[in-house]
């Protein structure tokens, strides 16, 4: 078996604990001796042993961690928080070899751990799928090192791009399409819509068909014209109120003054200090070209329903790159966009 095999491991035990770690990454981790998986474990939720700890703890006979492997998807961490440093255990213990993933971009590890492991005589590959590693942890990447949430696009047009007919609300996915966007919603920290959006289609922004967690929703209404008996106010999810009026917290709404100029980058900025690590933006129009005019979005799902003219409508934003992805859900085409240029 080759690095790659036992890091594609590490990925998919990582994968486990989705959307349970926050605001800690996925983290798995494989130890094998003598070509032989011995131990596995993942980060599980944030506060509990990191994925290195659990691995090594599922190891019936300890004493063969000295002459073994441990593989890992990120860098162990290097710092004490809620845990000690994984990178102290693995000194500690002496492992022959340890292959990571990726290093750990945050300030507080980047490079650390893998020089522990080093001064400690200990061989350290790095590198090793690093590309799928980052991928696993795009989210968290994005807000360290650009500081702000990881944004994605998506919204749903007709064939001839429309979002609705005669700007009212009109059905455009079909039952497959809409299991598949509410999975979208619940693998996101935060929802985010516009006035216009909230008034036309009075949205509850929560989590159906599929089971997962309400994101956290996300209102910008600059002149609070969205009335405070609409779904967007119930006490299904957190939510923000971005506007121009005042800040306040009212149970589970917390209004948020922010200023019309140049907002976006101070929207930003904002849920950067709140800790919203990412964002799903579904409407409307208006807002989603707002995001796309200024590049200042990861990924977009555009779903468009191949059977569907509405010849009149909000006219669905417009987006140049070429898709990454096509998927085909009967009448429903899902085209998957990467955003290579920021």
């Amino acid at each position: 078996m080759t690095d790659e095999f036992y890091l594609r491991r590490c990925i998919e035990l990582a994968k486990k604990a989705a959307g349970n770690t926050y605001p800690n990454p996925l983290v798995g981790s494989v130890i094998v001796h003598n070509g032989k998986i011995i131990g596995e474990g993942y980060h599980e939720k944030a506060g509990e042993p990191h994925a290195e700890i659990n691995a090594i703890n599922s190891v019936k006979d300890s004493s063969l961690l000295p002459e073994s492997t441990i593989y890992v998807s990120l860098e162990p961490c290097s710092h004490f928080g809620k845990t000690p440093p994984c990178a102290l255990k693995l000194k500690e213990i002496g492992f022959k070899t340890v292959v990571i993933g990726t290093l750990d971009s945050h300030e507080k590890v980047n490079g650390k751990g893998k020089q522990i492991l080093e001064d400690a005589g200990i061989k350290v590959v790095s590198g090793v799928l690093e590309k799928e590693c980052r991928d696993l942890n795009k989210r968290f990447f994005t807000f360290h090192q650009k500081k702000r949430p990881y944004i994605i696009l998506k919204w749903a047009q007709s064939e001839d791009g429309f979002m609705d007919k005669n700007f009212q609300p009109y059905p455009i996915s079909n039952v497959i399409v809409n299991q598949y966007t509410h999975q979208l919603r619940a693998d996101e920290h935060a929802i985010l819509v516009g006035t216009q959006t909230a008034l036309r289609d009075n949205p509850s922004l929560s989590v159906r068909n599929v089971s997962g967690k309400n994101p956290i929703r996300i209102l910008i209404d600059f002149d609070l014209k969205v009335p405070s008996d609409f779904n967007i106010y119930n006490s299904e999810a957190e939510t923000f109120i971005f506007n121009s009026k005042k800040e306040v917290a009212e149970e589970n709404i917390k209004f948020i003054r922010i200023s019309k100029e140049n907002f976006l980058q101070d929207l930003m900025h904002r849920l950067y200090g709140m800790q919203i690590q990412s964002v799903i933006v579904e409407g409307g129009g208006f807002t989603i070209q707002q995001f796309i005019s200024q590049n200042l979005w990861d990924e977009a799902f555009v779903i468009t329903n191949e059977n569907l003219f509405l010849k009149s409508g909000t006219t669905a934003p417009e987006i140049s790159a070429l898709p990454f992805s096509t998927e085909h859900f009967r009448s429903n085409v899902v085209k998957h966009y990467l955003n290579h240029a920021v």
